[in-house]
Formats: C-alpha cells, structure tokens, sequence
C-alpha cells in the first residue's frame, strides 16, 4: 500500500476553501493554514464599514466551514516562508510543515502605487478589522460633527472621500451617502442630510470599467441621484490628515476610503518567482508553477490569462472554479490514469454585478444587462445564496429586509474608548505639507 498523499492549502479564502472541500472525504490528507480563523465573504465587507451588517453576518469559523471532512486539518498560523527542495513550508510560529503538493490561495492586499505612507491615512477593506475601524471612523464622524461649533469643523467632518471607481468604491460610496444622509435624519438634531458630502474620485474615463459603457453611465447616474460627487479623470497626488490633493484641488475631509488598487500576497517572494506588475505569480494553464508541477497558485495570487491573453479578474467566481478545478486536477493525478495532462482551465464568466446604495444596481451578463430595482433584486438573492451556511443567509436577508422597509442601520455600534481618537481635522492655520514647501520655494 502507498503512503496517504499530503496536500497543504495555504489561504481559507473562496479558492482555498474550494480546494479544501474538493478533496473532502478522498484518500488524501488535507492541512488548510490560514492566520485567521474566519472564512470572510468580502465582497459584503463594505456593509460592515457602513453599519449595515455585523461582521457574524458574513464570517464563519473555518474549523465549522470543515468539521464534517475528518481529512482535513486546520492550522492557524502565518506562512513566513516556503522551501520548494525540501517541500515544506516554513510558519510564524516555528513549525514547518511538509508536502507532496502544495496550493497557494493567499489572495491580495491593498496597493498605494508606491505610496505605503497613504495607507494608515486612507484605509482599505480587505479584512474584519478594516471594516470595523472604519465603521468607528464614519460613526465618530457623525457624532462629533452633531456637537461641532465651527463650521469649518463640521464640514470636514461630514467629508467622505472614496478613491477609487471600480465595484467596491461605487458600492462604498453609495453605502456611506445612504448613512449619511437617511441615518441621520432621526436621530441626530444639528445635522441634517444635506450637511453631509460624499466624494468618489475615479482617475479614468469613467466608472466601473469592466462594465459596459451603458451600465457604467447608470451606475454614475445612480449614485448622483444618492448626492455623490463623481469626480472623473481626476488623479490622487497626495492624501493628508486633513484630506486629499488630487490633479483638481485639495479638498478636506476627515474620513478618506482606498480602494483604487489591490496587490498580490507575498507569495512570489515564497516561491522565488518573477511576478507580474500587481505582484501575482505567473502560472501554467493548469494553475501550477511552470518548473514546479507540485505547486498550484490560484485566486487573486495568480496571473493566470484569459483566452484574449488577459489576466482573470481577482473575483471571488474565478477563485472558487480555479479551487475546484486544482481539486478534481490533484484527484486525477492520484489515479492511474494519472500522468494524462489535464485540460487547461477554463473560466467560465456568469456575469458581474454591482450594487449602487438602496434599491439600485448595475448587472452584465453578456447580452442579458441589467440596472436599477431588477438588478438591485439580482444582486441581493446571488449575494445571499453565496454566502456561507444557513444562519449567515438568513440573517444577512433579514437584516437587509428591515433595512429596505426602515431604513435603520442595525450595527451602528462605536466600539472602543471614543476619547481616545482624534476625529478632528487640524486647524484652519495649519497648511498640508506640500503647502508648506510652495510657500518657502517662494519665499526664496
């Protein structure tokens, strides 16, 4: 009898998961490694930034998500390094652990297009705990706008600024403008809808660019119909504590959004490979590394080509068919049929949906497109049937239910020491920085 095979994932994302369960139950055994506990549904992460949703609402544990597939070991460390002679993969903690085939799923963080000092001041969402210091930022926000005296104060407090034109500045965007504006119109007595200015800067031609030029112009429309300012062609030249410096103006703002750029995980690095621009791993048609067949990369990690020569979007569609696909492709090879080449993968594109605030939303489905209430309808049964496990399902629809019918914000909860942060700008006598420089460039 030949020895069980040993199968690392590295990532609980949508790809890793789908590795994971695709070779649930089979004569192989399974280590998932993740350096968080929680398998996280971002594409509603903007929800729990806005108070819409409570992170339960679209997290579960991994050890639940698996329980069921005894093959599978779950460890909950952070990969530091991987070593390809010896076929191990070196963890945070110590350990090492070794394998016979290995799958990276590590996904994407935030890219700042070289400027890193933007991030403590312009945050992103790719995490829990992003979304919650957000939600405690825009909630501040509103609180210390309701007791301001100046107001100058005031208005930069009740500034939101979203960079970036792709599906997740639109629907934050729109998100933000809808709390803004109807969350404050009960429970708040000195400010009013029309107090508040929601910004999205787009540095190309137009918004959602993947989209369709009609689906696109909609989109715009729906969120300036929310009270959006949408600010096209306009590049971001510096972020401040008291705002943004675009290729326009400088506007001021106390709250700031990124969510113009993604870039791959550390994993070429891992894996000594040449990455492409956004950092993602070149792989073969069959996702694995071209001069290592035991290495598979897959989701927002890999540069894997369309049939145009493009690389597949960082969706969560194309990691869970590239997870599947690396599941049934390592089952094959166990076979002895094995050493047949599996076909390339191919990914098959159901379409793509973006959501513009309540009751409004953009879907392409090739020939079939879609905007406002229907799509909006679309949008919430595709997000909802992804979701994971029932409970998130229901409560993510009930809570969306009561939304639509009160317009209430059911985690509008400010966690924390509130006296702890400051939330106000800098005074009106102090300049940004680059002001500064062009007053004494001046001067002399």
């Amino acid at each position: 009898m030949t020895a069980r095979k040993h199968i690392v994932v590295i990532g609980a994302g949508f790809g890793g998961l789908a590795v994971a369960k695709g070779l649930g139950r089979r004569g192989v055994d399974v280590t998932l490694i993740d350096r968080q506990n929680h398998h996280l549904f971002q594409p509603l992460l903007y929800q729990v930034a806005t108070a819409g949703l409570s992170p339960a609402d679209i997290a579960a544990p991994i050890r639940a998500i698996v329980r069921h597939l005894p093959n599978i070991r779950v460890m909950l460390d952070r990969v530091v390094g991987i070593d390809r002679q010896a076929k191990q993969v070196w963890l945070q903690s110590g350990d090492i652990v070794e394998y016979d085939m290995l799958v990276v799923a590590t996904g994407a963080r935030h890219s700042y297009f070289g400027h890193d000092d933007w991030a403590a001041l312009a945050p992103g969402l790719k995490t829990i705990d992003d979304a919650t210091a957000l939600r405690r930022k825009v909630l501040l926000s509103l609180e210390r706008a309701e007791v301001a005296s100046d107001p100058d104060q005031r208005k930069a407090l009740l500034t939101y600024i979203v960079v970036g034109g792709g599906p997740t500045g639109v629907e934050m965007a729109g998100a933000i403008a809808e709390l803004a504006r109807c969350g404050v119109r009960r429970d708040f007595r000195s400010i009013t809808p029309h107090c508040s200015r929601v910004i999205l800067i787009e540095a190309g031609p137009r918004l959602l660019q993947s989209f369709p030029d009609a689906l696109s112009a909609s989109a715009k429309a729906a969120l300036e119909q929310l009270g959006v300012e949408v600010q096209l062609a306009t590049q971001v030249e510096a972020i401040h504590r008291t705002g943004v410096k675009t290729s326009q103006s400088f506007i001021q703002a106390s709250t700031i959004v990124w969510a113009a750029g993604v870039q791959a995980s550390d994993a070429a690095r891992w894996l000594q490979v040449t990455p492409d621009r956004a950092g993602r791993v070149p792989v073969g048609p069959d996702l694995r590394l071209r001069d290592d067949p035991a290495i598979f990369v897959i989701g927002d990690t890999a540069c894997c080509p369309d049939e145009t020569g493009r690389p597949l979007p960082g969706v969560a569609p194309v990691a869970k068919q590239q997870g599947a696909y690396v599941a049934r492709t390592i089952l094959a090879g166990l076979t002895p049929s094995g050493s047949v080449t599996p076909k390339p993968f191919v990914y098959r594109n159901f379409g793509n949906l973006a959501t513009i605030g309540r009751h409004r939303a953009v879907a392409d489905f090739g020939r079939f497109r879609l905007s406002g209430h229907l799509a909006w309808f679309v949008w919430c049964v595709v997000h909802i049937w992804f979701l994971t496990g029932h409970r998130n399902r229901i409560m993510v629809g009930a809570n969306w239910l009561w939304s639509y019918l009160t317009f209430a914000r059911s985690a509008r909860l400010i966690t924390g020491d509130p006296g702890g942060e400051t939330m106000s700008p800098q005074p009106k006598s102090e300049s940004p920085p680059w002001q500064v420089v062009s007053t004494l460039r001046k001067s002399t």
